[in-house]
């Protein structure tokens, strides 16, 4: 998991160009179940910044921390003012500030389980918010996204990271809502999803597919393989389910 988890710096530039940013909905979600002004925030594992955006321009002031170099300068680039950069990961964050709230964009799955909340609760302020949001992207058509995973399988037999406490994919309430339900230091714990669809082409899908630490990792021979047999199965565009899974909880005060 480590070696996946620090994978994203040798695509961070096609990162950036392919993965698809959040929406304002996101802002006005967490906003509205904070009930109060955000002034301060802290995002971990932020990869380029495409949800630091979305919160900065909300006026938060914002620390965005990245553990990967690559990944980080890229962030740069593309930072307004109010945003703090910091190369550090999960573990390393000092713990001498708490934030209104603490984010994490499809990156919590890459902390160490062993206390976790404990350091997340250190980092939240009593009464304040934490979330964790990802977009799982998917072809739209059923029947595309079988093509797509046959034509994959020879090579990966899955591109997806699997749930980290095994929830299964039809249970109510998904990971990390089911472990932040058992912690003592967080409440309220509530899961939304906010409906989004894209139309691409199917290039840029495949561009897509090529930030996925599943297909970063694999031979570079073996990725080209798998992506030719993927865009002949393709039509020239594709529709994508791109609902962002969200979850909030408060931190008991």
């Amino acid at each position: 998991m480590v070696a996946r988890a620090l994978s994203f710096g040798a695509v961070a530039e096609t990162y950036e160009r392919f993965r698809p940013g959040y929406p304002v909905e996101l802002l006005e979600l967490v906003t509205a179940y904070a009930g109060e002004p955000i002034r301060t925030a802290l995002e971990f594992g932020a990869g380029t910044g495409k949800a630091t955006r979305v919160f900065a321009q909300g006026g938060i002031a914002v620390t965005a921390t990245e553990p990967d170099a690559a990944m980080l300068a890229e962030m740069r680039k593309h930072m307004p003012s109010n945003v703090t950069t910091l190369q550090a990961t999960f573990e390393e964050l000092p713990l001498d500030t708490s934030y209104d709230l603490v984010y994490s964009a499809a990156a919590l799955h890459w902390t160490k389980p062993e206390g976790r909340w404990a350091r997340m609760a250190e980092l939240v302020r009593p009464g304040g918010v934490f979330a964790s949001f990802a977009s799982p992207i998917q072809l739209a058509d059923p029947a595309l996204k079988e093509a797509a995973r046959a034509a994959r399988a020879p090579y990966l037999e899955d591109d997806g990271v699997p749930s980290p406490d095994g929830t299964p994919a039809d249970s109510p309430m998904q990971w990390p809502g089911t472990e932040l339900q058992q912690s003592e230091w967080f409440t309220d714990v509530q899961q939304k999803i906010i409906d989004r669809r894209l139309t691409i082409s199917a290039n840029d899908y495949i561009g897509h597919l090529s930030t996925l630490s599943a297909y970063v990792m694999l031979q570079p021979t073996t990725r080209d393989q798998v992506f030719r047999q993927i865009l002949r199965v393709l039509p020239e565009t594709v529709e994508l389910n791109t609902q962002v899974d969200v979850h909030l909880t408060r931190r008991q005060n």
